[in-house]
């Protein structure tokens, strides 16, 4: 039988800023409390970038640390790809600068806009090069800083979001074709343009010419999120050939504690397998995949081997899952 090369993760890295801001130090600057916060998301704290640090800073330093983890430098890279929903400036894209931040050869470099799914779409997009023998080391990277687009007098949302990045390396590898393995395995990807009223900013450089702030309806969020997440989370499954229940690690997109245990509990997932980090970093929109990967390899929880299944669903609405052996 002949080899199939799949996309393979072989490095991941995670970074936050310095600041911290805890739920009673947002209790200071909006109509909140500690206990308001936490009964209704779970988030005790969320970091905060400096007002001198764009996101191609925190973009950098999770690509420096996945290269690290790899055993690569930024000499290898040939393609990378950045979620974000707030890059630096509007053009050129965040991915260019990291690519001159990090000093990498002339190569590819790319930003993907799925908000809090971009993550999941960025790894998509990247499998079409790396699998196809069309790129040897992939950076795919995300990262947001979501508190430069709250509405600092809306206790609804500004306590929901924090600022970081995630990035892994992917690269081919040669595997049998079959669920074992290691690599990216499947995928399921999907949009609803007609929900865009959901969650959204209200501005932008063809209407009005501003940054604009993020705005929502979270009761509306909340009940699409735990149905549509897991019929993608379903269909991935058996795109890659496996059943959900035989994942090792659900590492979902970190937006809500109830909507993490919504869908775990909607698809039989025993919460044991759950990586959840929204406690401590709060929703980082593109970033929170990643970061949360990094903290489960990080921690040793998440091994060589272990099948994952990853998920989210963000503004567009867009959502999606992936399914991948480390």
């Amino acid at each position: 039988m002949s080899k199939v090369v799949r996309s393979a993760v072989t490095g991941v890295g995670g970074y936050l800023p310095d600041r911290l801001v805890s739920n009673e130090e947002l209790s200071t600057r909006v109509d909140t409390t500690d206990e308001w916060i936490r009964e209704r998301t779970g988030i005790r704290q969320r970091y905060q970038a400096a007002d001198d640090q764009p996101v191609s800073d925190l973009a950098t330093e999770a690509a420096r640390r996945a290269l690290a983890a790899a055993g690569r430098t930024p000499a290898d890279v040939d393609l990378i790809i950045v979620a974000t929903t707030t890059p630096d400036l509007t053009f050129p894209a965040v991915a260019a600068i990291v690519q001159r931040k990090l000093g990498c050869p002339v190569g590819i470099a790319f930003d993907v806009q799925a908000v809090c799914s971009g993550f999941v779409y960025a790894l998509s997009v990247a499998d079409g090069f790396v699998a196809r023998n069309r790129s040897k080391c992939a950076l795919v990277i995300g990262a947001e800083t979501m508190t430069r687009l709250m509405d600092w007098t809306d206790r609804t949302t500004c306590v929901l979001f924090g600022d970081g990045a995630g990035a892994v390396v992917l690269e081919p590898c040669e595997g049998e074709g079959t669920t074992a393995d290691r690599g990216l395995l499947g995928f399921a990807l999907r949009a609803d343009g007609t929900k865009q009223d959901l969650l959204y900013v209200d501005g932008g450089v063809s209407t009005n010419g501003q940054v604009g702030h993020l705005r929502m309806q979270g009761n509306q969020v909340f009940r699409h999120a735990v149905v549509n997440i897991s019929e993608a989370v379903t269909a991935a499954a058996a795109d890659a050939g496996i059943e959900v229940a035989s994942v090792d690690w659900f590492i979902p997109h970190q937006a809500n504690q109830r909507i993490l245990e919504g869908v775990a509990k909607r698809l039989g997932i025993d919460e044991a397998k759950v990586i959840s980090t929204v406690a401590i970093h709060a929703n980082t929109s593109a970033a929170s995949i990643p970061l949360a990967l990094a903290q489960g390899v990080g921690d040793g929880r998440i091994k060589p081997g272990d099948l994952l299944l990853l998920e989210a669903m963000g503004g567009g609405l867009t959502w999606g899952a992936c399914v991948l052996r480390l």
